[in-house]
Protein backbone atom coordinates (compact mmCIF):
# COMPACT_ATOMS: atom_id res chain seq x y z
CA UNK A 1 0.00 0.00 0.00
CA UNK A 2 2.85 2.35 0.85
CA UNK A 3 4.58 1.57 -2.44
CA UNK A 4 1.37 2.27 -4.36
CA UNK A 5 0.94 5.64 -2.61
CA UNK A 6 4.53 6.63 -3.40
CA UNK A 7 4.08 5.64 -7.04
CA UNK A 8 0.84 7.67 -7.26
CA UNK A 9 2.61 10.71 -5.80
CA UNK A 10 5.41 10.39 -8.38
CA UNK A 11 2.83 10.32 -11.17
CA UNK A 12 1.11 13.39 -9.76
CA UNK A 13 4.43 15.24 -9.55
CA UNK A 14 5.13 14.43 -13.20
CA UNK A 15 1.68 15.63 -14.19
CA UNK A 16 2.13 18.77 -12.14
CA UNK A 17 5.19 19.90 -14.08
CA UNK A 18 7.67 22.49 -12.82
CA UNK A 19 8.10 22.63 -9.06
CA UNK A 20 7.29 26.35 -8.67
CA UNK A 21 4.39 27.79 -6.62
CA UNK A 22 2.47 29.04 -9.67
CA UNK A 23 2.93 25.76 -11.54
CA UNK A 24 1.91 23.75 -8.48
CA UNK A 25 -1.26 25.78 -7.95
CA UNK A 26 -2.17 25.74 -11.65
CA UNK A 27 -1.65 22.00 -11.97
CA UNK A 28 -3.50 21.34 -8.71
CA UNK A 29 -6.39 23.48 -9.96
CA UNK A 30 -6.51 21.36 -13.11
CA UNK A 31 -6.62 18.20 -11.01
CA UNK A 32 -9.40 19.68 -8.86
CA UNK A 33 -11.31 20.60 -12.00
CA UNK A 34 -10.84 17.11 -13.38
CA UNK A 35 -12.13 15.60 -10.14
CA UNK A 36 -15.27 17.75 -10.25
CA UNK A 37 -15.66 16.81 -13.93
CA UNK A 38 -15.86 13.14 -12.99
CA UNK A 39 -18.11 13.84 -10.00
CA UNK A 40 -20.47 16.00 -12.05
CA UNK A 41 -20.84 13.37 -14.77
CA UNK A 42 -21.22 10.57 -12.21
CA UNK A 43 -24.03 12.45 -10.44
CA UNK A 44 -25.72 13.92 -13.50
CA UNK A 45 -26.06 10.79 -15.65
CA UNK A 46 -28.09 8.64 -13.21
CA UNK A 47 -30.19 11.64 -12.13
CA UNK A 48 -31.06 12.60 -15.72
CA UNK A 49 -31.34 9.05 -17.14
CA UNK A 50 -34.59 8.53 -19.02
CA UNK A 51 -35.62 12.17 -18.79
CA UNK A 52 -35.81 15.19 -21.06
CA UNK A 53 -34.83 18.38 -19.27
CA UNK A 54 -35.70 21.98 -19.87
CA UNK A 55 -32.77 24.39 -20.03
CA UNK A 56 -34.14 26.68 -17.31
CA UNK A 57 -37.04 26.83 -14.90
CA UNK A 58 -38.15 24.58 -12.07
CA UNK A 59 -36.49 21.14 -12.19
CA UNK A 60 -34.36 22.15 -15.16
CA UNK A 61 -30.76 21.53 -16.09
CA UNK A 62 -29.94 25.16 -15.27
CA UNK A 63 -31.25 24.86 -11.71
CA UNK A 64 -29.32 21.61 -11.17
CA UNK A 65 -26.11 23.19 -12.45
CA UNK A 66 -26.67 26.32 -10.35
CA UNK A 67 -27.16 24.46 -7.06
CA UNK A 68 -24.36 22.02 -7.84
CA UNK A 69 -22.10 24.88 -8.93
CA UNK A 70 -22.66 26.66 -5.62
CA UNK A 71 -21.73 23.51 -3.67
CA UNK A 72 -18.73 22.99 -5.95
CA UNK A 73 -17.60 26.57 -5.33
CA UNK A 74 -17.68 26.10 -1.55
CA UNK A 75 -15.80 22.78 -1.72
CA UNK A 76 -13.19 24.17 -4.13
CA UNK A 77 -12.72 27.23 -1.94
CA UNK A 78 -12.16 25.08 1.14
CA UNK A 79 -9.67 22.91 -0.76
CA UNK A 80 -7.82 26.00 -1.95
CA UNK A 81 -7.53 27.41 1.55
CA UNK A 82 -6.31 24.06 2.89
CA UNK A 83 -3.60 23.96 0.21
CA UNK A 84 -2.16 27.35 1.18
CA UNK A 85 -2.55 26.79 4.92
CA UNK A 86 0.93 26.53 6.47
CA UNK A 87 1.68 23.45 8.53
CA UNK A 88 3.34 25.55 11.23
CA UNK A 89 1.97 29.14 11.11
CA UNK A 90 4.60 31.73 11.92
CA UNK A 91 3.71 35.13 13.39
CA UNK A 92 6.43 36.70 11.22
CA UNK A 93 5.15 35.26 7.94
CA UNK A 94 3.31 37.29 5.33
CA UNK A 95 0.07 35.53 4.35
CA UNK A 96 -2.97 36.06 2.14
CA UNK A 97 -1.53 39.03 0.27
CA UNK A 98 -1.13 41.17 3.39
CA UNK A 99 1.86 43.48 3.61
CA UNK A 100 2.16 43.21 7.38
CA UNK A 101 3.63 39.98 8.83
CA UNK A 102 1.25 38.10 11.09
CA UNK A 103 -1.91 39.59 9.61
CA UNK A 104 -4.28 37.18 7.90
CA UNK A 105 -7.87 36.56 6.91
CA UNK A 106 -10.17 35.70 9.83
CA UNK A 107 -12.70 32.88 9.84
CA UNK A 108 -15.64 35.23 9.28
CA UNK A 109 -13.79 36.80 6.32
CA UNK A 110 -13.34 33.38 4.75
CA UNK A 111 -16.99 32.43 5.32
CA UNK A 112 -18.15 35.64 3.63
CA UNK A 113 -15.74 35.18 0.71
CA UNK A 114 -16.76 31.53 0.27
CA UNK A 115 -20.42 32.54 0.27
CA UNK A 116 -19.67 35.23 -2.32
CA UNK A 117 -18.04 32.65 -4.60
CA UNK A 118 -21.01 30.30 -4.15
CA UNK A 119 -23.48 33.09 -4.89
CA UNK A 120 -21.56 34.13 -8.00
CA UNK A 121 -21.54 30.52 -9.25
CA UNK A 122 -25.25 30.03 -8.52
CA UNK A 123 -26.45 33.30 -10.03
CA UNK A 124 -24.01 33.09 -12.93
CA UNK A 125 -25.19 29.63 -14.03
CA UNK A 126 -28.84 30.63 -13.54
CA UNK A 127 -28.27 33.64 -15.79
CA UNK A 128 -26.49 31.57 -18.46
CA UNK A 129 -29.36 29.04 -18.39
CA UNK A 130 -31.94 31.80 -18.84
CA UNK A 131 -29.98 33.20 -21.78
CA UNK A 132 -29.69 29.77 -23.42
CA UNK A 133 -33.39 29.11 -22.85
CA UNK A 134 -34.27 32.25 -24.76
CA UNK A 135 -31.79 31.35 -27.50
CA UNK A 136 -33.05 27.74 -27.84
CA UNK A 137 -36.77 28.13 -27.17
CA UNK A 138 -38.45 24.89 -25.99
CA UNK A 139 -35.33 22.82 -26.83
CA UNK A 140 -35.05 19.65 -24.66
CA UNK A 141 -31.80 18.38 -23.16
CA UNK A 142 -31.27 14.61 -23.08
CA UNK A 143 -29.58 12.66 -20.30
CA UNK A 144 -26.09 12.12 -21.72
CA UNK A 145 -25.42 15.65 -23.05
CA UNK A 146 -27.02 17.02 -19.89
CA UNK A 147 -24.57 15.06 -17.74
CA UNK A 148 -21.68 16.28 -19.89
CA UNK A 149 -22.81 19.90 -19.46
CA UNK A 150 -23.08 19.43 -15.70
CA UNK A 151 -19.60 17.91 -15.59
CA UNK A 152 -18.09 20.80 -17.57
CA UNK A 153 -19.87 23.39 -15.42
CA UNK A 154 -18.67 21.78 -12.18
CA UNK A 155 -15.11 21.46 -13.54
CA UNK A 156 -14.97 25.09 -14.64
CA UNK A 157 -16.42 26.32 -11.34
CA UNK A 158 -14.00 24.22 -9.28
CA UNK A 159 -11.00 25.30 -11.36
CA UNK A 160 -11.73 29.03 -11.17
CA UNK A 161 -12.73 29.09 -7.49
CA UNK A 162 -9.72 27.00 -6.44
CA UNK A 163 -7.33 29.43 -8.14
CA UNK A 164 -9.16 32.34 -6.52
CA UNK A 165 -8.89 30.72 -3.07
CA UNK A 166 -5.14 30.06 -3.25
CA UNK A 167 -4.39 33.58 -4.48
CA UNK A 168 -6.57 35.88 -2.38
CA UNK A 169 -4.61 39.02 -3.13
CA UNK A 170 -6.24 42.41 -2.56
CA UNK A 171 -7.03 42.78 -6.26
CA UNK A 172 -8.63 39.33 -6.48
CA UNK A 173 -10.74 40.10 -3.43
CA UNK A 174 -11.85 43.45 -4.83
CA UNK A 175 -12.85 41.80 -8.11
CA UNK A 176 -14.81 39.14 -6.22
CA UNK A 177 -16.60 41.93 -4.33
CA UNK A 178 -17.41 43.80 -7.55
CA UNK A 179 -18.73 40.69 -9.35
CA UNK A 180 -20.69 39.61 -6.27
CA UNK A 181 -22.38 43.00 -5.97
CA UNK A 182 -23.25 43.10 -9.66
CA UNK A 183 -24.75 39.60 -9.85
CA UNK A 184 -26.50 40.03 -6.48
CA UNK A 185 -28.07 43.33 -7.51
CA UNK A 186 -29.22 42.06 -10.90
CA UNK A 187 -30.58 38.86 -9.38
CA UNK A 188 -32.57 40.92 -6.87
CA UNK A 189 -33.96 43.11 -9.65
CA UNK A 190 -34.97 40.12 -11.77
CA UNK A 191 -36.55 38.34 -8.79
CA UNK A 192 -38.50 41.39 -7.62
CA UNK A 193 -42.23 40.75 -7.22
CA UNK A 194 -42.87 44.44 -7.89
CA UNK A 195 -41.90 45.30 -11.49
CA UNK A 196 -42.07 49.01 -10.63
CA UNK A 197 -39.84 48.89 -7.57
CA UNK A 198 -37.57 51.49 -9.16
CA UNK A 199 -40.25 54.15 -8.74
CA UNK A 200 -39.59 54.16 -4.99
CA UNK A 201 -35.91 53.61 -4.21
CA UNK A 202 -33.19 50.98 -4.34
CA UNK A 203 -34.06 49.80 -0.84
CA UNK A 204 -37.48 48.73 -2.09
CA UNK A 205 -35.75 45.53 -3.28
CA UNK A 206 -35.11 44.66 0.36
CA UNK A 207 -38.65 45.16 1.64
CA UNK A 208 -40.20 42.13 3.31
CA UNK A 209 -43.14 42.31 0.88
CA UNK A 210 -40.80 41.96 -2.11
CA UNK A 211 -39.84 38.55 -3.45
CA UNK A 212 -36.22 39.68 -3.85
CA UNK A 213 -35.77 40.77 -0.24
CA UNK A 214 -33.66 37.81 0.93
CA UNK A 215 -31.28 37.96 -2.05
CA UNK A 216 -30.90 41.74 -1.78
CA UNK A 217 -30.39 41.91 1.98
CA UNK A 218 -27.99 38.95 2.13
CA UNK A 219 -25.97 40.50 -0.69
CA UNK A 220 -25.59 43.72 1.31
CA UNK A 221 -24.62 41.91 4.53
CA UNK A 222 -21.96 39.76 2.85
CA UNK A 223 -20.67 42.74 0.87
CA UNK A 224 -20.37 44.73 4.11
CA UNK A 225 -18.24 42.00 5.69
CA UNK A 226 -16.04 41.93 2.59
CA UNK A 227 -15.60 45.73 2.70
CA UNK A 228 -14.27 45.46 6.27
CA UNK A 229 -11.82 42.83 5.02
CA UNK A 230 -10.75 45.09 2.15
CA UNK A 231 -10.22 47.90 4.66
CA UNK A 232 -7.60 45.81 6.45
CA UNK A 233 -6.02 44.75 3.15
CA UNK A 234 -5.84 48.28 1.79
CA UNK A 235 -4.31 49.91 4.86
CA UNK A 236 -2.18 47.15 6.39
CA UNK A 237 1.05 48.09 4.65
CA UNK A 238 0.66 51.85 4.14
CA UNK A 239 3.79 53.74 5.24
CA UNK A 240 3.47 55.01 8.84
CA UNK A 241 6.82 56.34 10.01
CA UNK A 242 5.51 58.67 12.72
CA UNK A 243 2.51 58.89 15.09
CA UNK A 244 0.70 61.34 12.79
CA UNK A 245 0.90 58.90 9.85
CA UNK A 246 -0.23 56.02 12.03
CA UNK A 247 -3.21 58.04 13.25
CA UNK A 248 -4.16 58.94 9.67
CA UNK A 249 -3.94 55.31 8.61
CA UNK A 250 -6.06 54.31 11.61
CA UNK A 251 -8.73 56.89 10.74
CA UNK A 252 -8.90 55.79 7.10
CA UNK A 253 -9.12 52.13 8.09
CA UNK A 254 -11.79 52.95 10.67
CA UNK A 255 -13.76 54.92 8.08
CA UNK A 256 -13.69 52.04 5.58
CA UNK A 257 -14.66 49.53 8.28
CA UNK A 258 -17.51 51.83 9.35
CA UNK A 259 -18.71 51.96 5.74
CA UNK A 260 -18.74 48.17 5.65
CA UNK A 261 -20.69 47.99 8.92
CA UNK A 262 -23.21 50.54 7.67
CA UNK A 263 -23.59 48.61 4.39
CA UNK A 264 -24.30 45.40 6.29
CA UNK A 265 -26.80 47.23 8.49
CA UNK A 266 -28.65 48.45 5.39
CA UNK A 267 -29.38 44.78 4.68
CA UNK A 268 -30.03 43.83 8.30
CA UNK A 269 -32.63 46.59 8.79
CA UNK A 270 -35.10 46.65 5.84
CA UNK A 271 -36.59 50.05 5.09
CA UNK A 272 -40.21 48.96 5.57
CA UNK A 273 -39.58 47.60 9.07
CA UNK A 274 -36.80 49.88 10.38
CA UNK A 275 -37.30 53.11 8.45
CA UNK A 276 -35.29 55.43 10.71
CA UNK A 277 -32.40 53.01 11.33
CA UNK A 278 -32.21 52.03 7.65
CA UNK A 279 -32.05 55.61 6.41
CA UNK A 280 -29.60 56.58 9.15
CA UNK A 281 -27.05 53.88 8.26
CA UNK A 282 -27.51 54.45 4.51
CA UNK A 283 -26.92 58.18 4.88
CA UNK A 284 -24.09 57.54 7.33
CA UNK A 285 -22.26 55.41 4.78
CA UNK A 286 -22.33 58.26 2.25
CA UNK A 287 -21.22 60.79 4.89
CA UNK A 288 -18.30 58.62 6.05
CA UNK A 289 -17.25 58.12 2.43
CA UNK A 290 -17.23 61.90 1.85
CA UNK A 291 -15.24 62.54 5.04
CA UNK A 292 -12.60 59.92 4.17
CA UNK A 293 -12.25 61.13 0.58
CA UNK A 294 -12.01 64.82 1.46
CA UNK A 295 -9.55 64.25 4.30
CA UNK A 296 -7.39 61.75 2.41
CA UNK A 297 -4.49 64.13 1.51
CA UNK A 298 -4.04 65.02 5.19
CA UNK A 299 -4.68 61.54 6.58
CA UNK A 300 -2.46 59.72 4.02
CA UNK A 301 0.10 62.16 2.58
CA UNK A 302 1.71 59.41 0.48
CA UNK A 303 -1.45 58.87 -1.60
CA UNK A 304 -0.98 60.27 -5.15
CA UNK A 305 -2.67 63.62 -5.70
CA UNK A 306 -4.32 62.37 -8.89
CA UNK A 307 -6.23 59.79 -6.82
CA UNK A 308 -7.23 62.50 -4.34
CA UNK A 309 -8.64 64.58 -7.22
CA UNK A 310 -10.36 61.45 -8.51
CA UNK A 311 -12.12 60.99 -5.15
CA UNK A 312 -13.10 64.65 -4.84
CA UNK A 313 -14.68 64.45 -8.30
CA UNK A 314 -16.74 61.48 -7.11
CA UNK A 315 -17.97 63.42 -4.08
CA UNK A 316 -18.93 66.39 -6.27
CA UNK A 317 -20.87 64.09 -8.62
CA UNK A 318 -22.79 62.60 -5.67
CA UNK A 319 -23.61 66.11 -4.39
CA UNK A 320 -24.79 67.07 -7.89
CA UNK A 321 -26.99 63.97 -8.03
CA UNK A 322 -28.50 64.86 -4.66
CA UNK A 323 -29.28 68.35 -6.01
CA UNK A 324 -30.96 66.82 -9.07
CA UNK A 325 -33.08 64.68 -6.76
CA UNK A 326 -34.01 67.68 -4.62
CA UNK A 327 -35.39 69.55 -7.65
CA UNK A 328 -37.17 66.45 -8.98
CA UNK A 329 -34.96 65.90 -12.02
CA UNK A 330 -33.81 62.41 -10.85
CA UNK A 331 -35.69 59.92 -8.72
CA UNK A 332 -34.08 58.43 -5.63
CA UNK A 333 -33.33 55.08 -7.28
CA UNK A 334 -31.13 56.70 -9.95
CA UNK A 335 -29.23 58.68 -7.31
CA UNK A 336 -28.68 55.60 -5.11
CA UNK A 337 -27.55 53.41 -8.00
CA UNK A 338 -25.03 55.91 -9.35
CA UNK A 339 -23.76 56.76 -5.87
CA UNK A 340 -23.30 53.06 -5.05
CA UNK A 341 -21.34 52.49 -8.27
CA UNK A 342 -19.12 55.50 -7.52
CA UNK A 343 -18.44 54.49 -3.90
CA UNK A 344 -17.56 50.88 -4.65
CA UNK A 345 -15.46 51.73 -7.69
CA UNK A 346 -13.55 54.21 -5.50
CA UNK A 347 -12.93 51.49 -2.88
CA UNK A 348 -11.58 49.12 -5.55
CA UNK A 349 -9.31 51.78 -7.08
CA UNK A 350 -8.16 52.83 -3.58
CA UNK A 351 -7.16 49.24 -2.90
CA UNK A 352 -5.00 49.19 -6.02
CA UNK A 353 -3.55 52.65 -5.34
CA UNK A 354 -2.69 51.78 -1.75
CA UNK A 355 -0.93 48.64 -3.00
CA UNK A 356 1.21 50.69 -5.36
CA UNK A 357 2.11 53.08 -2.53
CA UNK A 358 3.21 50.14 -0.38
CA UNK A 359 5.30 48.71 -3.22
CA UNK A 360 7.00 52.00 -3.94
CA UNK A 361 7.49 53.17 -0.37
CA UNK A 362 10.99 53.54 1.10
CA UNK A 363 10.24 50.99 3.78
CA UNK A 364 9.18 48.41 1.22
CA UNK A 365 12.29 49.10 -0.84
CA UNK A 366 14.46 48.69 2.22
CA UNK A 367 12.85 45.37 3.06
CA UNK A 368 13.32 44.16 -0.52
CA UNK A 369 16.97 45.27 -0.54
CA UNK A 370 17.60 43.47 2.75
CA UNK A 371 16.02 40.30 1.38
CA UNK A 372 18.14 40.45 -1.75
CA UNK A 373 21.29 40.97 0.31
CA UNK A 374 20.45 37.99 2.50
CA UNK A 375 19.79 35.84 -0.56
CA UNK A 376 23.24 36.60 -2.04
CA UNK A 377 25.08 35.72 1.11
Amino acid sequence: MRAFADRAMRVLRQLRGADTPDAVFEATALLVGAAFLVIGFGIGLPVFWGRELAISGSGSLGVFVAFGGAVTAVLAFVLGRLVVRPEKPSPDAVRDGFSVPGDRLRWYDLIAIAFAHAAIAYLGWIGIAELLERSFTDAPVFAFPGAVLVAVAFALTGYVVFLSAVALTPMVLSLVLAVFLVVGAFASMLASSDPHWWRDNLSALGMSTNGSSIAFNVTLVIAGIMVTTIARYATAGLPATDPLDRRGRFIVRGGLILMGIFLACVGIFPVDEFFVVHNTVATGMAVVFAVVVIGLPWLLPTIPRVFVAFGWAYVLVIILLAAFFAVGYYNLTAVELIAAVLIFSWIIVFLRTAGSVVTGSPSASAVAATADADATQ
